[in-house]
């Protein structure tokens, strides 16, 4: 079974940081024949699940929403099948909770309908 372990999340001051992890077990993310994408979301209450970012097995490309750019990034330990979501310059609009999802045999999207499987989400606090 495909399973994805989404953690990180907490209680962080506007300004700071914290890592979000996915974990992947169930297939291989950086996959020689399938090309996957593993992407963040995240769901604000009130508000509708949006894209953040994802990542391309096939060359490593990342992808991210013009509201992250530049404070997120997205990364990949193909060793340990865990893609990571460094989240700097926190925000209080950031505060949500982020959910990972794989898309297998398929190229970087920023639908939801797209991926596959998903995570069970892990919250982020982030206090002004």
């Amino acid at each position: 079974d495909v399973q994805l372990q989404a953690s990180g999340g907490g209680l962080v001051q506007a300004g700071g940081s914290l890592r979000l992890s996915c974990a992947a077990s169930g297939f291989t993310f950086d996959d020689n024949v399938i090309d996957n994408v593993i992407g963040w979301f995240r769901q604000a209450p009130g508000k509708e699940r949006e894209w953040v970012s994802c990542i391309s097995s096939k060359d490593g490309t990342t992808y991210y929403a013009d509201s992250v750019k530049g404070r997120f990034t997205i990364s990949s330990d193909n060793a340990k099948n865990t893609v990571y979501l460094q989240m700097n310059s926190l925000k209080p609009e950031d505060m949500a909770v982020y959910y990972c999802a794989a898309d297998r045999y398929g190229i970087a999207t920023i639908f939801e309908y797209e991926y596959d499987y998903w995570g069970q989400g892990t919250l982020v606090t982030v206090s002004s």
